[in-house]
């Protein structure tokens, strides 16, 4: 699985949702609304640190939900009587990839 990484528009939108603003190529900010108080580049960095690192902590669930059983699987296991079966494959899922 492709990581994604965090950038400026990532920490514009958590850190001011609602401006508008164009990012350039070279990673300069145009604001085109003079509504909000405009983040430092302090502040842009910090964001985009916090939110690497929570996106970063939730591998565990994304590659958790590209295994899971669909719910089709969980359907059919329910009214075929193999509830069992399907919790036994859930659970080596967890334990494949715990949480950190």
């Amino acid at each position: 699985m492709e990581e994604y990484k965090i950038g400026i528009a990532d920490a514009l939108l958590s850190l001011r949702n609602g401006a508008e603003w164009t990012v350039h190529s070279d990673d300069t900010i145009e604001w085109l609304s003079n509504d909000f108080v405009q983040p430092t580049d302090a502040e842009i960095q910090a964001e985009i640190v916090r939110l690497q690192t929570e996106y970063d902590f939730q591998e565990y669930t994304r590659n958790r939900k590209e295994e899971y059983p669909s719910i089709e699987e969980c359907v059919h296991a329910i009214l075929d009587g193999e509830l069992d079966d399907l919790q036994i494959k859930r659970q080596a899922i967890k334990e494949k990839y715990p949480k950190e």
